[in-house]
């Protein structure tokens, strides 16, 4: 009886998962899996601590901005033009296009250069071989069916907590290090935080989780502008489906920083200048495998994320300029919305050939997320709750709370770097 009881709850938790964890992997793109790397190999395991302190910041937010998707039937573009003056939805629109763009090309850069360490081929060959298969399919093939690959790719993530055992870590001095909190006294501390905020809490991810909000009730068969509301149920499903992703996304960050401190920083291999750099470091530090699995994440967990970043953007644009969207039309039917996507892949492709270091490039795109975050935070806070937008469905005062929380934390470090 207990047994049968058990297999409907974990069948629930996995019909659950979807939109949440999706986004939750795609944040763990190799944008941030550089900054983390940065941040292990610069400043050792001083900043394990940001891992579970990102977490419930995290998940407040994603959790605001699905509720918005659920509740009214739009994607956070939309709904930020309730309450914002058009001109300055498009000002964020196109800087989200923009620092996309810049991402999507350094995603690249991280992609080929992994690939390359695995087979000896150019990387300039795999990163316009990667930026042509993704285009096609994100062009090819509808919502439920890139939703599913991308479901299955969350699972390359957990190559980096193997990683992170191979090296054999001393789990009592981790768990000090852990949960030791100090108040940065550098710039480069300070930087460095903006830049983990920036990649964790990351505004391409806001305008992702409410569009997909809205692609799973319309595959669904759902009319979603219809809708005024969201059941209990719905919310509790997402509420799981979100904590489990934003999960994932901080467990990787921390084995993340934690393998390079105890590898690279350790024989003060500090100065990291791309993704290969890193994992070729890795090799004769923590062995073969260790370094496989490091370059395999990256370009599995780049297939998740470059769809994702090139959608936000288009989603955002087609909000903005009331154009037809979604993953689940053919290219006739939303011209506009899939030539965003085109052109910001396409320029992703072009600017690898400009030799920009795509370290650093991931890096600085992280410092800037999280320098306007913060100010697109406040947007969403005034959205997510009015009542009458919500349709008398608000984001409850815990989750105002912690939103509101973050967007003080991520003010204050975005300070603290600029005034050292």
């Amino acid at each position: 009886m207990e047994d049968g009881k058990k297999a409907p709850i974990l069948k629930r938790f996995l019909s659950a998962l979807g939109p949440g964890v999706i986004t939750g992997a795609a944040d763990d793109d190799p944008s941030g899996i550089a900054t983390y790397s940065i941040a292990g190999a610069q400043i050792g395991t001083s900043l394990l601590w940001m891992s579970w302190l990102t977490w419930p910041l995290m998940a407040a937010v994603q959790m605001m901005c699905a509720r918005i998707g659920m509740v009214t039937g739009q994607g956070l573009a939309s709904a930020l033009g309730k309450k914002l003056p058009k001109s300055l939805l498009v000002v964020f629109s196109f800087a989200l296009l923009i620092a996309n763009t810049i991402n999507i090309a350094a995603d690249l850069a991280g992609m080929a250069d992994a690939a390359e360490l695995l087979s000896g081929i150019s990387s300039y060959f795999y990163v316009i071989f990667f930026g042509i298969c993704i285009s096609y399919a994100v062009v090819k093939f509808r919502y439920h069916q890139i939703a599913s690959v991308l479901k299955w790719l969350a699972l390359s993530l957990f190559a980096y907590v193997i990683a992170a055992f191979i090296i054999h870590p001393d789990w009592s001095m981790v768990a000090r290090r852990t949960f030791s909190i100090s108040i940065p006294k550098s710039k480069e501390t300070w930087e460095t935080i903006v830049a983990i905020l920036g990649t964790t809490i990351s505004p391409y991810l806001f305008f992702w989780q409410a569009a997909q909000e809205v692609e799973e009730e319309k595959a669904m068969g759902r009319r979603m502008r219809a809708r005024k509301g969201v059941t209990k149920v719905e919310l509790i499903d997402r509420m799981m489906d979100v904590g489990t992703g934003t999960f994932l996304s901080n467990i990787v960050m921390f084995f993340i920083i934690l393998t390079t401190a105890l590898t690279l920083n350790k024989n003060g291999l500090t100065n990291i200048t791309s993704a290969k750099e890193a994992a070729e470091a890795l090799r004769p530090l923590a062995g073969n495998l260790a370094m496989l699995l490091y370059t395999v994440g990256i370009v599995a967990v780049g297939l998740l994320a470059i769809p994702t970043l090139a959608g936000s953007a288009a989603y955002a644009l087609a909000e903005t300029f009331n154009w037809s969207q979604g993953l689940d039309k053919k290219l006739r039917q939303a011209g506009a919305f899939y030539t965003v996507i085109l052109l910001s892949v396409l320029c992703g492709i072009a600017l690898n050939f400009l030799h920009i270091n795509p370290v650093q490039a991931l890096f600085w795109t992280a410092v800037i997320n999280g320098l306007l975050a913060p100010f697109l935070l406040i947007g969403i806070l005034l959205v997510a709750r009015d009542r009458r937008i919500m349709h008398g469905h608000p984001s409850t005062k815990l989750n105002q709370g912690v939103v509101a929380i973050t967007t003080l934390f991520m003010f204050m470090a975005a300070i603290g770097m600029v005034a050292l």
